[in-house]
């Protein structure tokens, strides 16, 4: 299956080298890379270009539009049959393309674990929860442990089949995490798989775009709650009113075109 790997771009050029030829070593003549650039002021764009990779295609938001807007914008433009979600700033372990990709001819959502890294490169530990393999099929469980805060779903560590993207696009402007979102998508239609293996390198640093390790207000956490709600509501709406959902998912425990490309290509 052809692969479109979707990423979002903010003033990345710091890390962003290590983290495209990552990606690159693993992509087939066939895949592609999307990019979406948030406006960045420092050389992002350069460096994206000085890969000069018909498989890369990068497009630029008019405005800030944040990471949640780039990434449900990438998505819409991908073309390929499996969608995987990076993030600037991070590396690619080997083989993570090729066992993913086998994980999602059984689900619409595959998601991994990670190691933390530092700005330099050295692990760092850091007291996350991890995805577990046997919670795949908890799909309930999984639901109340996004809407309680204990879960380990990071949208880096995601890919998804393209089946599941009428369901998720497009992503509502509330949604305050893009990755969350998708992974209740999938649990909802009862489709999800974990894989405990780590599949990337997550960088920890001082100019991270996304938080990604607690340390909210109760306030801000409440909101949170009552935004998940709202997204439960919604998805499951979709779920029976929206047409071209996977076909091949058990039912749930919850009751732009682009023109082909001759080399760099920007949007």
């Amino acid at each position: 299956m052809a692969v479109s790997v979707c990423m979002a771009t903010y003033n990345g050029e710091r890390f962003l080298q290590a983290q495209m030829q990552s990606i690159l070593d693993q992509l087939s003549p066939l895949d592609e890379i999307i990019v979406v650039d948030d406006c960045s002021t420092d050389e992002t764009r350069s460096l994206i270009d000085s890969f000069c990779d018909p498989r890369i295609r990068l497009f630029i938001n008019d405005r800030r539009r944040r990471e949640v807007y780039s990434f449900g914008r990438a998505i819409g433009l991908s073309r390929n049959a499996q969608i995987f979600l990076a993030d600037q700033d991070d590396i690619w372990l080997p083989e993570r393309v090729g066992r993913m990709s086998i994980a999602l001819e059984r689900a619409a959502l595959v998601t991994t674990n990670f190691e933390w890294i530092d700005a330099d490169g050295k692990p760092l530990s850091v007291a996350v929860d991890g995805v577990r393999a046997g919670g795949s099929g908890k799909f309930l469980k999984n639901i109340a442990n996004i809407f309680i805060g204990n879960t380990s779903y990071f949208g880096c560590a995601m890919a998804f089949r393209r089946d599941l993207v009428p369901l998720i696009q497009p992503i509502p402007a509330y949604v305050e995490s893009h990755d969350l979102w998708i992974a209740m998508a999938a649990n909802v239609i009862g489709s999800n798989v974990h894989l405990e293996d780590p599949s990337l390198l997550k960088r920890r640093h001082d100019g991270n775009a996304s938080w990604t390790v607690p340390g909210r207000s109760l306030v801000a956490k409440l909101w949170s709650r009552a935004i998940f709600a709202r997204a439960l509501v919604d998805l499951r709406r979709r779920r029976f009113t929206k047409s071209g959902l996977p076909s091949f998912v058990a039912e749930p425990d919850l009751g732009s075109s682009s023109p082909d490309q001759t080399g760099c290509e920007r949007r």
